[in-house]
């Protein structure tokens, strides 16, 4: 086995990992310690970190409105996924199956038989040289549509009977520039760029029963689309980056090696616009700065400001403050100073699923009992 990628994060347990690796092969039925935990009982590194100290907020409740809208009704009460598109319409992951809000009207897309409507894993938006495309994670392979969605549009679905894509089971979808198209399934990470598919050479180091003990769970790229940082149940975060024509694996980052990260279970993952990396795990935050893996790592729970450490949605808005959903508000960070918000401030739901901001600086909120948005002040609630 080639262990040369995480020599950056502990080389002196390289050799236990080799044997440790070759003692896997006979032991199918061991948890997560098959592929890290071991290594670390036999040699542990670890590496203290500062927490930077911050200045945790509440909300000004006389400058906070809450408006009630939508008096017809929702289709859909759980929203799970939000991506915004170049005319800002907002497209929503629900069970009912794919909705959108223009500003002035709720939309259900169920009337094209070629548009997946059921169980849907992830959404992503592409703008290319054909138009702007929505594209779909589902467990039937990646669907791409053309937009705007009616019964009409084309549609392509991707699956291994007739594509190299490693698996028909796609949890995730993400769009990188260029573009590069990934796709994160139960047996791995796919990818493919101006119409070929890119070879998977990173089974070394990231094994296919890595993702299959150990299921992906959010998927993220860097500013320039070229490397893919990969969220998994209890296995860290997997990065895969761009070769010439293939897919190559580097070093993981996992709380049992010299890095500061709350939790394995990652449950979100967003690259902000000054390069910073966020992990939302169910133990906290954890923020990354610079090239360096080993270096630049702080932790966040709710002894800094967060409002619940489960953190299952991260999203910047136009003013460049973080929103990080849970399982218990919502919390806001400006670089020094948190501000949570709960039922009690206007939300529809404490659960929050998915977070994005439009282009005219409005934050949207999926929960599980309907959509909340963030103007001018005030929470309005959709549902």
């Amino acid at each position: 086995m080639n262990y040369k990628k995480n020599v950056e994060i502990c080389p002196l347990l390289a050799p236990f990992m080799r044997i440790f690796i070759a003692c896997d092969k006979m032991k199918k039925n061991i948890s997560r310690v098959r592929y890290f935990s071991t290594c670390a009982a036999v040699f542990t590194i670890l590496v203290f970190l500062p927490v930077i100290p911050v200045k945790c907020q509440e909300p000004a409740r006389d400058s906070l409105k809450v408006t009630n809208s939508n008096e017809a009704g929702l289709p859909a009460k759980t929203f799970s996924a939000i991506i915004v598109d170049d005319d800002n319409i907002k497209w929503f992951l629900t069970e009912a199956g794919i909705l959108s809000f223009n500003g002035n009207e709720w939309k259900l897309h169920n009337k094209n038989t070629k548009v997946p409507t059921q169980n849907l894993n992830g959404l992503a938006f592409e703008h290319n040289p054909d138009g702007q495309e929505l594209w779909m994670a589902t467990p039937n392979g990646a669907t791409v549509a053309s937009l705007p969605i009616d019964e009409r549009t084309g549609a392509t679905t991707y699956h291994p009977e007739d594509t190299p894509i490693l698996s028909k089971n796609v949890i995730r979808v993400a769009i990188g520039k260029n573009p590069i198209r990934w796709f994160a399934t139960d047996k791995g990470v796919s990818a493919f760029r101006n119409n070929k598919w890119l070879s998977p050479s990173y089974f070394e180091i990231y094994p296919e029963e890595m993702f299959s003990d150990f299921l992906i769970t959010s998927i993220a790229t860097n500013r320039n689309g070229d490397t893919l940082y990969v969220g998994t149940e209890g296995a860290g975060v997997a990065r895969v980056y761009q070769n010439v024509d293939g897919i190559s694996g580097a070093s993981t980052y996992s709380m049992w090696g010299p890095i500061i990260l709350p939790s394995d279970k990652i449950y979100s993952i967003f690259i902000a616009n000054d390069g910073s990396q966020w992990f939302g795990t169910d133990l906290g935050v954890a923020r990354h700065t610079g090239n360096k893996t080993i270096e630049n790592w702080t932790a966040f729970t709710t002894g800094e400001g967060l409002v619940n450490n489960f953190v299952q949605a991260i999203a910047e808005d136009n003013n460049g403050k973080l929103w990080f959903g849970t399982k218990g508000g919502v919390s806001v960070f400006d670089g020094s100073a948190w501000t949570s918000f709960t039922i009690d401030n206007g939300l529809n739901s404490n659960n929050i699923l998915c977070i994005a901001a439009d282009h005219e600086g409005v934050v949207w909120l999926g929960t599980d009992s309907g959509v909340n948005c963030y103007k001018n002040g005030k929470f309005i609630s959709y549902k």
